[in-house]
């Protein structure tokens, strides 16, 4: 995370979180659209801020998923609202990134448990980590 922060800070402030992030935002999103409405068989939902096209072929999408702007393109899995939630950081870090988030992503690396977006978004919302059972002696 440290890494990413210091990054950040290389970054024009031009670029962050501004109307030109923003032109990125809206493009990541057109091409999210597009994506999904080529390889979705489910029907299009708005949840949480995203648009959610679901019954996408596995090779369509990394993963579980992919965020794309502000769509989340996935399969035919069910929907939790903390996946939800995760999916809405990703969305919000592609509105701060606009067109740097793919490289910045790729920069980041493909591990989720060192990718620093993963990270922000939660790993355990995710579903890259499960959250640890408590035993029976925990519970008492």
């Amino acid at each position: 995370m440290r890494a990413g922060d210091r990054l950040d800070r290389l970054i024009p402030g031009f670029l962050l979180d501004s109307p030109v992030s923003l032109v990125g935002y809206r493009w990541g999103t057109a091409v999210g659209w597009a994506w999904g409405s080529l390889w979705s068989t489910g029907v299009v939902e708005r949840h949480a801020g995203l648009w959610v096209f679901r019954g996408m072929p596995a090779w369509a999408f990394p993963r579980g998923g992919v965020c794309v702007g502000g769509c989340f393109l996935t399969g035919d899995r069910p929907l939790r609202d903390e996946l939800l939630r995760h999916e809405g950081v990703h969305r919000e870090q592609w509105r701060r990134y606009g067109f740097l988030m793919p490289l910045l992503y790729l920069l980041a690396g493909r591990d989720p448990l060192r990718n620093r977006f993963e990270i922000a978004a939660g790993l355990r919302a995710g579903g890259y980590v499960r959250a640890r059972r408590r035993t029976a002696r925990a519970q008492d």
